[in-house]
């Protein structure tokens, strides 16, 4: 197992039990501020994935500038849950250092560089929410993208070892029951949205069709179904994640 897919795992398995946890605080006043700060991040990583300079630099400064107030409301004076917290103002330090780092490789147009940079915003805001019982519907779009990179990055690899394709089904097993929180744990104001509903229903699809590949034990329709499952999810992120 590579070290880059056992970190993954690792992860995923955090995001279990965040899914699995009964907890939440959704709604105050940090997650609210974090939620509005989110749109433009979640533009830079679509703009730094599309390898365009230009867009990332736009989204990059809106992302920081939203961050920058965040750390300005919070950071000396944090609310409940977080003030119990004595980690908390660190994390959101380190998300404005993972900003300007990422600002500064979309300047050099070090994009793949500065996507994989960003990545980082999601784990960190997600375990300092972890640690503190608080649950938003961000959290269940992170754990599933976690088990999908792990299929993306090593499920071709996987496929040829002893065994590979029990391995992949496992592996997608997992994607499955992340697949189907997408839904239930959508709040209603999503639930309500017909954009949302359809773009999940497209994540669905991409899950079944590889679900059902990897049952007909044929590799190359393996591979293939792999290869479609990012695209759904993106457009789904990019929106409501």
């Amino acid at each position: 197992m590579s070290h880059r897919l056992a970190h993954i795992l690792k992860l995923a398995a955090t995001a279990l039990a965040i899914c699995a946890s009964s907890s939440s605080f959704a709604g105050d006043p940090v997650n609210d501020a974090i939620q509005e700060a989110y749109a433009p991040y979640r533009e830079a990583l679509f703009q730094t994935n599309s390898k365009n300079q230009a867009g990332s630099q736009s989204s990059i400064n809106r992302a920081s500038q939203a961050w920058s107030g965040i750390v300005s409301r919070f950071a000396a004076k944090v609310p409940p849950p977080y003030d119990r917290d004595a980690s908390f103002p660190g994390s959101l330090a380190a998300v404005a250092d993972v900003y300007a780092q990422a600002s500064a490789e979309i300047k050099a147009n070090k994009l793949t560089e500065a996507h994989e940079t960003l990545e980082r915003v999601r784990d960190i805001i997600a375990e300092a929410r972890h640690r503190n019982g608080v649950i938003v519907y961000s959290d269940h779009m992170n754990a599933y993208h976690l088990a999908m990179e792990s299929v993306l990055i090593d499920g071709s690899k996987v496929l040829l070892q002893a065994n590979g394709l029990q391995q992949v089904a496992d592996m997608v097993a997992v994607l499955r029951y992340l697949n189907k929180k997408l839904s239930t744990e959508a709040p209603a104001n999503l639930s309500n949205s017909v954009e949302f509903v359809a773009l999940v229903k497209d994540v669905d699809k991409s899950v079944i069709d590889l679900h059902t590949a990897v049952a007909s034990q044929d590799v190359n329709a393996v591979k293939l179904a792999i290869s479609k499952i990012k695209s759904p999810y993106s457009k789904l992120f990019l929106k409501f994640g």
